[in-house]
């Protein structure tokens, strides 16, 4: 398990719908840690899914606010109330956007080990657990942009 550079806003990758995780064995225990590891590797990190690190499966990593954990094959149920707050993404380096989201999500999967999880969280981290799945659904932030911010940003991508 080492640290893996992060996949840029124009890789594939990053537009793959990844695949349902259906064996919990110790490659995904590995992976897990691998994300883990990546994503405290730097300052400011709080999110990261498997596919911005090249594997196409359906795996994130969240550590915000003392809260860390992992989910495999989230489902996300979504609050009404919605907020706007800038974002960034790892994969698109210094480009921070304004961008509404849910205020409060419920986040269900499973763990390393294939037990189920819940995870209910508000603010930032709803937001985190929204932009890691978009990323195991093949969506980047920008997508999410009224069209006049989406084009914007894009002309701000340097890659």
């Amino acid at each position: 398990m080492t640290v893996q550079p992060i996949r840029m806003f124009s890789d594939p990758v990053l537009r793959t719908v990844t695949d349902p995780v259906t064996t919990f064995d110790r490659e995904l225990r590995r992976l897990v840690k691998t994300l883990q590891l990546t994503l405290r590797a730097g300052a400011g990190r709080a999110g990261l899914a498997a596919p911005q690190i090249g594997v196409p499966l359906r795996v994130l990593v969240y550590e915000l606010d003392g809260r860390s954990g992992h989910l495999v094959n989230p489902r996300l149920e979504l609050s009404e109330r919605k907020v706007t707050a800038d974002e960034a993404c790892l994969s698109a380096p210094g480009l921070w956007w304004p961008l509404e989201r849910s205020y409060m999500v419920t986040a269900r999967g499973r763990d390393m080990f294939g037990k189920p999880v819940t995870v209910r969280a508000l603010g930032m981290l709803a937001r985190v657990l929204q932009h890691e799945t978009d990323h195991l659904d093949g969506l980047l932030f920008a997508d999410r942009l009224p069209a006049e911010d989406r084009e914007r940003f894009l002309k701000n991508v340097p890659f």
